[in-house]
């Protein structure tokens, strides 16, 4: 008799039929990939109904399950974010084939021709929350870069992911590339994501946690496997003393309250104590007439009457919310001390007229994305140009800012000789 099926072995099967595509898509040529990419856009689109039919019912659930207004936003879809995901992975489509990219060439005095070539790294395990596009985007991008994807959504984007994930394996069959190269775990048991982050018997190569930091702190603390995360999204926004005043109020406002729901959303707002009676003051007013809870320091809830006291635990916190942190700091070297104690390495941002302060805060600060004049919510794959991203990396190895089809290649070296042994 067979032995009873277990989440183990189906988890194992996954994990095998991942490295098996994996070996076909490493053959596959640029144009299957992007025909199997367009195809799966079509799908998106003539399947509008049945995702939106899905989320609907993972909204639902979510509602009854008390979840939070900020969380429900990221699960929710609708037509323009179900043709969004559809533009998205054209656009990954149209970039440049990362693969076969000949990254550097040189040839040794003993005649040997070195080349170093971008390729695929091979299986990828992406583990997500709420976001349902993620499936699409994270799925594409793999894709493109010539991976196998193992993707696990959380139980409250379950039916989303699911239709989601059938217009993508549509794609695969119409290019001819195996189904197994984007793959969803089928289950909600927590269990699975454990035997993820122990590898799959070796099929896995790289795990990409993308969600809150419950998630990815287990994940980079019980993973087997190399991780490429980031833990929180605490990131600021310095109005410096040379700040334009329109500038700084539409900057601040835009960084936090356009979606405040998302990692590169602005947490917290850093204010010149030069200016903070004029430009600060006109940002922290429009921050609240936008329905921002502004928790500040005295000097803040001096100027404005309606903040709240922030606590120590404020300036380290990722609200994801409508709330900012606000504090006075003393020029250029305070700003970047207060967000190297209390930031994350994610995204932070300077407002001002001064080149040279701008300059110095750009070079001094050790984030992933740095920013002179511009929005913290531009720390996105798709506004860089990348067409989608699976995260933000904020490590120092491999991969640092969005993640998106270079940064799911790894590199070989060729080397070619003429008949060359080493005495």
């Amino acid at each position: 008799m067979n032995a009873p099926v277990t989440l183990e072995n189906e988890m194992n099967a996954i994990g095998v039929a991942a490295r098996d595509a994996a070996k076909v898509m490493r053959d596959a040529t640029a144009d299957a990939r992007n025909s199997a990419l367009r195809a799966a856009a079509h799908a998106i689109r003539t399947g509008k109904a049945r995702i939106l039919a899905a989320n609907a019912c993972d909204i639902e659930a979510a509602k009854t399950g008390g979840m939070s207004a900020a969380l429900i936003d990221r699960l929710a879809l609708d037509d323009a974010r179900v043709e969004a995901m559809a533009k998205g992975v054209e656009d990954v489509a149209a970039l440049t084939d990362p693969v076969g990219r000949e990254l550097a060439r040189w040839r040794r005095p003993n005649g040997l021709d070195i080349a170093r070539i971008a390729t695929p790294i091979g299986v990828i395990a992406i583990i997500y929350e709420s976001r349902p596009n993620v499936t699409a985007d994270a799925g594409a991008l793999a894709l493109k870069a010539g991976n196998a994807v193992i993707l696990r959504g959380g139980s409250d984007s379950v039916h989303s992911a699911a239709a989601i994930h059938a217009a993508m394996a549509e794609g695969l069959r119409a290019a001819g590339l195996p189904e197994a190269a984007i793959q969803v775990v089928p289950t909600t048991d927590r269990a699975a994501v454990g035997l993820m982050l122990g590898g799959l018997n070796g099929t896995i190569d790289l795990i990409i946690p993308r969600g809150g930091k419950g998630l990815t702190g287990r994940v980079m603390a019980e993973a087997r496997v190399a991780v490429l995360a980031h833990l929180e999204g605490i990131c600021h926004v310095y109005i410096h003393e040379d700040a334009d005043p329109v500038k700084a109020r539409e900057i601040a406002v835009n960084a936090k309250m356009r979606r405040t729901s998302i990692c590169g959303a602005a947490e917290t707002l850093l204010i010149d104590r030069a200016v903070l009676a004029t430009t600060g003051k006109a940002a922290l007013e429009a921050l609240a007439r936008a329905g921002c809870e502004v928790r500040g320091d005295d000097a803040v809830c001096r100027t404005l009457p309606e903040a709240i006291a922030a606590t120590d635990e404020d300036w380290s916190r990722e609200y994801l919310d409508t709330i900012i942190a606000a504090k006075v700091v003393d020029g250029v070297d305070d700003a970047i001390r207060h967000i190297e104690t209390h930031g994350s390495s994610h995204t932070d941002c300077i407002v001002t007229e001064d080149a040279a302060a701008a300059e110095r805060f750009l070079k001094r600060l050790d984030s992933a994305i740095v920013l002179w004049n511009a929005s913290t919510q531009f720390a996105d794959g798709a506004e860089f140009g990348m067409g989608a991203e699976i995260g933000i990396g904020t490590g120092k190895l491999h991969a640092r800012g969005p993640v998106g089809v270079e940064q799911l290649t790894t590199f070989k070296y060729v080397v070619r000789g003429t008949g060359q042994v080493r005495p």
